[in-house]
C-alpha cells in the first residue's frame, strides 16, 4: 500500500521528505502553511508513507454517518468548537495512556489568512511534556515533511514567533491566505 500511496505522490509531481526524528514517540505537530483541503490529504498520506498514525482535530459538525466512521478511521477526534470543552487537558491524557501519539494541528485554526493563531497546541505541548515537531507543505515545490523539532520555553509569544519564521518560508496552495512572520 505505501508503494501506491508513493506512486500516487509521484504522479502528482510530490516529494515527500521521510525524514523523521529518530526516537521521537510522541509529538504535538504543526503543520503550515494551512490554506486548502489538500493539506490534509498530502499530509496524512506523508504520516502513512513514514509509518506513523497522526491524531488530528475536527470539528464535531463533521463527524455524521458515514463521514464520521471514515475520520475516525483517519485519526481524527471530533472537537465541539462552540464550547469550551478543555481539549488541552483531554489531549494532555491521551498523551499519557499512549505509547507513541502524533496530534496534529494547524494553528491559523483556517485555511485563510489569520495573523493570531490558536494557542491551544502550544500549551498542550507544555502540559503533556513533549515536543512540538514542525511540519510543511510547500506548494511551488511540492515538497512536504517533517522540519525540525521544537522545544517550548514557556514564552508563548516569542515561541509562536519563532515557528510562524520557521515555517513562514514556505508557501500553501493559496499563498495569500497562509503564514505571514
Amino acid at each position: 500500500m505505501r508503494k501506491l500511496v508513493h506512486k500516487f505522490l509521484k504522479l502528482f509531481g510530490w516529494n515527500i521528505s521521510l525524514w523523521k526524528p529518530e526516537g521521537l514517540k510522541k509529538a504535538v505537530v504543526v503543520m503550515g502553511p494551512h490554506t486548502s483541503n489538500w493539506d490534509f490529504i498530502f499530509g496524512r498520506l506523508a504520516f502513512y508513507m513514514m509509518h506513523l498514525q497522526g491524531r488530528y482535530l475536527v470539528k464535531k459538525d463533521l463527524f455524521f454517518f458515514p463521514l464520521g466512521v471514515f475520520l475516525k478511521a483517519l485519526g481524527a477526534i471530533p472537537v465541539d468548537r462552540s464550547k469550551n470543552n478543555n481539549m488541552v487537558n483531554y489531549v494532555s491524557t491521551l498523551f499519557q495512556e499512549k505509547e507513541q501519539l502524533f496530534v496534529v494541528f494547524t494553528p491559523e485554526g483556517t485555511r485563510s489568512y489569520n495573523p493570531n493563531w490558536k494557542k491551544g497546541f502550544y500549551y498542550l505541548a507544555l502540559k503533556a511534556e513533549v515536543p512540538i515537531l514542525l511540519a510543511f507543505i510547500d506548494f511551488p515545490s511540492k515538497t512536504g515533511g517533517f522540519l525540525e523539532v521544537f522545544h517550548p520555553t514557556g514564552d508563548v509569544d516569542a515561541d509562536i514567533l519563532a515557528i510562524k519564521r520557521k515555517l513562514g518560508q514556505f508557501k500553501g496552495k493559496y499563498p495569500e491566505q497562509g503564514i505571514i512572520a
